[in-house]
């Protein structure tokens, strides 16, 4: 979506991925009122886990090969497995932090 204003534009995202914005948005501050102390914790958890990264990368006639994991989740997940601090609402921001990384990952080989 493009609103221009003059010599100057605006850009927006598609409507679907704003959507999908203001609803992760929601969860996630609705998740953080559950917590009494550091609330604002969810939020780094949800980034954190949204990372992926290549672990195995090779050269081909028709280009490069990168195999991706999404190393945040995995890190966030571990720590909360092992962490005495653990609560329901960082491991359900760090779920849905997953599935951004597998849409990420997805756009990644697909697109």
């Amino acid at each position: 979506m493009e609103f221009r204003f003059g010599n100057g534009a605006i850009l927006l995202p598609p409507v679907h991925i704003t959507i999908i914005a203001i609803i992760i948005l929601f969860f996630l501050v609705r998740w953080s009122k559950q917590l009494e102390t550091r609330r604002f914790t969810v939020f780094f958890y949800f980034l954190i886990s949204t990372f992926n990264t290549p672990i195995y990368s090779q050269s081909t006639t028709k280009g490069v090969f990168e195999l991706w994991i999404p190393a945040g989740f995995m890190v966030v997940f571990f720590y909360l497995f092992r962490s005495e601090r653990n609560h329901p609402s960082k491991m359900k921001a760090s779920i849905l932090g997953f599935s951004i990384a597998l849409y990420q990952l997805i756009l990644q080989y697909v697109g």
